[in-house]
């Protein structure tokens, strides 16, 4: 895999408009604009989601990450990169869709 390497302040979202952030990262071991490496070891937890189905709210909750095998580990937890395949999650843990990640102007780091 390849791209650049999400971080604290990157936004992501759900594909009905809500937000996603990350629980405070665990280590502060590498920082990118003075902001922590996302990584799969971080909960992303997806708020203002609008999602319905028949009427009834069934909103996006968490966005999971399946980074690859073989990726960059920043404190033994792979790093997450704009490419890594994710899904955004109901609180029945019913799949919604991929997050949206908008792009940030280019960092200068990249993995690949």
């Amino acid at each position: 895999m390849s791209g650049n390497v999400i971080h604290a302040g990157t936004l992501i979202g759900c594909p009905h408009g809500g937000r996603a952030g990350a629980a405070p990262a665990p280590s502060h071991s590498v920082l990118l604009d003075s902001l922590p490496a996302a990584t799969g070891a971080l909960v992303h937890t997806v708020t203002g989601c609008r999602h319905t189905v028949d009427g009834v709210p069934v909103p996006c909750t968490s966005v999971r990450w399946t980074p690859a095998a073989d990726s960059v580990l920043v404190d033994g937890a792979p790093v997450l990169l704009e490419s890594t395949p994710g899904l955004c999650f109901t609180a029945g843990l019913v799949p919604q869709g991929p997050p949206v990640i908008t792009t940030a102007a280019d960092r200068g780091v990249a993995c690949g």
